[in-house]
């Protein structure tokens, strides 16, 4: 079972090993080389340990944020269009014929 207090709070501090860090990089298909894998270890562990601190913050009653800014952002019309600049997004084409790309056929 499982404690219900955060893990900081009980003396427990969550800290990876080698191995473990070695593990993920496996999972993650991470390329991490030997000597990096003790520095890593105490990074991810301190990651860890700060998010534990963050569980423990009562956020009940608060709302979620996408921001801290109380804004609403412009919206535009969608509208489809060409956006006016066709001539030159061609100019960078190696080759246009008739106001679209060319490109070399690729099937028979």
């Amino acid at each position: 079972m499982l404690p219900s207090a955060p893990l900081y709070r009980l003396g427990i501090i969550m800290s990876l090993d080698k191995e473990t860090v070695k593990n993920i990089a496996n999972l993650a298909r991470i390329k991490v080389a030997d000597e990096a894998l003790e520095p890593l270890a105490g990074e991810l562990s301190g990651i860890l340990d700060w998010v534990e601190q963050l569980n423990a913050i009562d956020t009940d009653g608060v709302e979620p944020l996408a921001s801290v800014v109380d804004v609403t952002l412009p919206r535009r019309t969608d509208v489809v269009d060409d956006g006016g600049c066709r001539d030159k997004v061609l100019a960078n084409a190696p080759e246009s014929e008739d106001g679209y790309f060319t490109v070399p056929k690729v099937v028979e």
